[in-house]
């Protein structure tokens, strides 16, 4: 089936044009569609694309980060402030993935993969996007629970608050073949201090449901405490609560409830 390469100069032109088309699809850096249509998905008619510098618009001389949809992860790691996304940036594919892939696309990355966006969800991030409804922010966890029903939208920008301190931030991801690999499970905690107690403990985990899921439960065990041996484990032990793994090449689902719990450890209390 022939695609039709739609390119427009700015972003809302081409959410423009995919709000008014069910099968037209948004192409990035590629790693996702053209996958898809190399495969041969023909629920993909139309391909747009938007040459808007505000896309790869990097703004982080604040305490608030924004990084437009079109920012790859190779520009990650050239920026030394965004050193606290570095390591979450470096452990998506390898360098020919990093230097096409982008932040929008991981958004829609599915299991086993979007480990960048498990470090978003841990930071709480915003989502901005636009649609036939117009431009609007939406929080990344709102964003992901309606994934599959954001065909006709496209993503302008996502933005963090910058963690306190290089402690406040920890990541993680397990994978088979390094650094490459598909994700086994992907951990990402954001722990800000208040007078040596955690307030506000965001934990999120990649591979251990359909999309990016919070640790709810394990966010709870830490939560007004201080990041001692007894909280680390109430932590870990919670870990599993909620999750909805399923077997893959990578791994099982039982594989998955048995090792989370136990890298949780490790990544609270600063083990490598």
């Amino acid at each position: 089936m022939a695609v039709t390469v739609k390119t427009f100069t700015s972003a809302s032109e081409a959410a423009g044009a995919l709000s008014s088309d069910r099968s037209a699809r948004y192409l990035g850096g590629g790693t996702l569609v053209m996958r898809a249509l190399n495969e041969g998905d023909v629920t993909i008619s139309t391909v747009v694309r938007a040459h808007d510098q505000a896309l790869t618009r990097i703004d982080a001389s604040g305490p608030r980060v924004t990084l437009g949809a079109g920012v790859t992860f190779a520009r990650i790691l050239a920026e030394r402030d965004l050193a606290f996304l570095h390591a979450p940036a470096r452990s998506i594919g390898g360098p020919a993935v990093r230097n096409m892939g982008t932040v929008g696309g991981n958004l829609f990355a599915p299991t086993p993969y979007g480990d960048f966006t498990v470090a978003l969800l841990a930071l709480d991030a915003t989502v901005a996007v636009q649609g036939g409804f117009g431009a609007r922010d939406v929080p990344i966890e709102e964003f992901l629970q309606a994934r599959d029903r954001q065909a006709g939208t496209l993503v302008l920008s996502v933005s963090c608050t910058r963690p306190a301190s290089s402690e406040a931030f920890r990541y993680r991801k397990i994978a088979r073949i390094k650094p490459k690999g598909g994700s086994v499970i992907t951990l990402a905690a954001h722990l800000p201090v208040s007078g040596g107690r955690i307030a506000g403990a965001r934990i999120a985990l990649g591979s251990m449901a359909p999309t990016q899921i919070r640790a709810r439960a394990a966010e709870r065990a830490l939560e007004g405490r201080s990041l001692d041996a007894a909280t680390i484990a109430a932590a870990a032990s919670a870990a599993t609560e909620g999750t909805s793994p399923s077997d893959n090449a990578l791994g099982s689902a039982w594989y998955r409830r048995e090792i989370v719990g136990v890298h949780l450890r490790r990544l609270l209390s600063g083990q490598e």
